[in-house]
């Protein structure tokens, strides 16, 4: 089984060249001095009208904690369904409460919000969680399709036994997409010492 490459773009022109490049899909952001921030408009639509390959933005209205207020969920909320007016298939989101576990129920009501048409990805957020293994059946219960984790330390590759704890206890119940240091030269370890099928790069 081949394993599927993200990537994660800060431009319009890094994307269609990741793509040209061969990414399978990508996670589309702006502001990367952020960590990623919800693309523009201007450049989710003009990104849209050059590929119809996956390409899935992030939605996070600024930089810092995961902690959201009311009026920033309503941004949130906004740009999930301009994402989905535009013809995305998908979306990447993260949100935790202050006691660090998983914000359930406003994870659960913007996977509600992308409807069948659209995964939604759990982000590094989780990585911020408390306790890993309650975070991931959190976000299962939510609805999402995947997290994006380097498994709660800076690079993937220092977390190989948890990222393998998380795929198993997973069980095909949700994909476990390792990111964060994964590198050429550290990919093909990485996947098979933890059997995840897809994995998360950045260019």
């Amino acid at each position: 089984m081949s394993t599927v490459l993200e990537i994660a773009v800060f431009s319009v022109e890094a994307a269609i060249s990741a793509l040209k490049a061969g990414a399978h899909r990508i996670e589309f952001c702006e502001n990367p001095q952020e960590g990623g921030t919800t693309p523009s408009f201007g450049s989710l639509q003009t990104l849209r009208s050059f590929t119809t390959q996956p390409v899935f933005p992030i939605i996070r209205p600024r930089g810092g904690d995961f902690l959201y207020s009311s009026i920033e969920f309503e941004v949130m909320k906004s740009d999930l369904l301009t994402i989905k007016e535009l013809g995305y298939k998908g979306a990447v989101i993260g949100l935790l409460n202050a006691d660090g576990s998983i914000d359930t129920k406003r994870t659960k009501e913007l996977v509600d919000l992308a409807g069948p048409s659209m995964q939604i990805s759990f982000h590094r957020a989780f990585d911020r969680a408390k306790d890993p293994m309650s975070a991931l059946e959190a976000i299962i219960q939510s609805g999402c399709k995947r997290i994006l984790t380097s498994g709660q330390v800076p690079n993937a590759v220092d977390a190989l036994p948890l990222l393998k704890t998380l795929q198993q206890t997973a069980s095909n119940r949700i994909i476990i997409m390792p990111g964060s240091g994964v590198r050429a030269a550290n990919v093909r370890m990485i996947v098979d010492q933890t059997g995840v099928s897809e994995i998360h790069s950045s260019a």
